[in-house]
């Protein structure tokens, strides 16, 4: 049996598995097939990393199906959802999943829940009252109860799981921005946040204080609610596929209107510019969505509109040191735990090595 390292507790990933693929692309810096990401989960455990997420795709990887297999092939790495959206999946569905996940597996498994954006995948933008109850809702199914519902997240008159599982209930965390009506959610239904990417420290560290406002407010434990932090890590990497890792992602992010604008105001960038400039450029003309539209590696042009220094100040590039201190900061900021993301573990072997040693962790 492989030998594990000790866990470091406010280290995870994200596993970066975008095509379904029965062969690795060509090029490993364009893409990691699912087959490869279920090799990135015995890896991550391996190198002692807490936990893995997955971003679901309905239409390219399903997190179920994926999640079942990196949690089957091993044994103490915890997995969760990061994010799945509350409109593609009735609340009975998404509580047999919970239920089945922690039947199989033991509890390793996280619902990490997201309320999408208006123009992806055609979901229509979910509201903080239709994403606590279904919460809410899916804490009573877990509990063995018979629902009765009509509200916000929908109509549903005396659903119940058939079966109910005795053990502990998976965590729900919520994936947000990180405002102030994100803070008072996460405060009253959740048992953690993943944050979104591209965020600077000090936009974690306001957060992070509105969470515990909130948290005061209603009589509740800050340290209840635990913050977790995805950083695009590119340590050692070449200037090619670092901003296929970085800048060509962000444009992912960014070329969303609603999130964009958002995101800049929270870190206090020039998002309306950066979206004129999207739209005038040719590629992304008339692109509802260019995540659904195009990879990475199709995306450099759009990305060199992208600051380098938006980049440098929220993502961990360039040497295992600096990409360590990049990582410190986000913890000093109030961050609990940090999830690598965009590169696979065996990128960032030598990055967890040296956040293990700063931290004191024992090899």
């Amino acid at each position: 049996m492989t030998e594990l390292a000790p866990v470091i507790e406010d280290l995870s990933t994200y596993l970066i598995c975008g095509r379904v693929l029965s062969k690795p692309p060509e090029d490993p810096r364009t893409g990691r097939s699912v087959a490869q990401g279920l090799d990135d989960a015995r890896l991550a455990e391996r190198l002692g990393l807490r936990r893995a997420f997955l971003s679901e795709r309905l239409d390219i990887k399903d997190a179920g199906a994926f999640l079942g297999g990196a949690a089957a092939v091993t044994t103490r790495l915890e997995v969760g959802t990061g994010a799945l959206a509350v409109p593609s999946r009735d609340p009975r569905v998404t509580a047999s999943l919970g239920a089945t996940m922690h039947a199989a597996y033991g509890p390793r498994f996280v619902l990490g829940l997201g309320r999408t954006e208006p123009q992806f995948m055609s979901y229509g933008q979910v509201t903080f009252a239709h994403l606590t109850d279904y919460v809410d809702i899916l804490r009573r199914l877990w509990r063995g109860e018979t629902v009765h519902y009509e509200g916000p997240a929908g109509r549903f008159d005396g659903i119940a799981l058939r079966d109910t599982y005795d053990g502990p209930a998976p965590q729900v965390w919520s994936c947000i921005l990180g405002g102030p009506v994100a803070a008072r959610a996460a405060a009253r239904a959740f048992d953690g946040v993943i944050l979104t990417p591209f965020l600077l420290p000090e936009a974690v560290e306001r957060t992070v204080g509105y969470i515990r406002e909130e948290c005061e407010k209603i009589g509740r434990d800050p340290a209840e609610v635990r913050v977790c932090h995805p950083i695009v890590t590119a340590p050692e990497l070449d200037d090619y596929e670092t901003r296929l890792l970085a800048h060509a992602r962000a444009v992912t992010y960014f070329q969303m209107p609603s999130f964009a604008k958002a995101l800049s105001a929270f870190n206090g960038w020039d998002g309306e510019g950066l979206l004129a400039k999207f739209a005038e450029h040719e590629q992304l003309r008339g692109v509802a969505s260019a995540d659904q539209s195009f990879h990475r590696k199709d995306l450099l042009g759009p990305a060199s509109l992208i600051p380098d220094s938006w980049m440098e100040q929220t993502c961990g590039i360039g040497s295992v040191a600096a990409c360590v201190k990049t990582l410190q900061d986000f913890r000093d900021a109030g961050a609990d735990e940090l999830a690598l993301y965009g590169s696979y573990p065996e990128q960032n072997a030598a990055l967890i090595a040296a956040w293990r040693d700063r931290n004191g962790v024992a090899a």
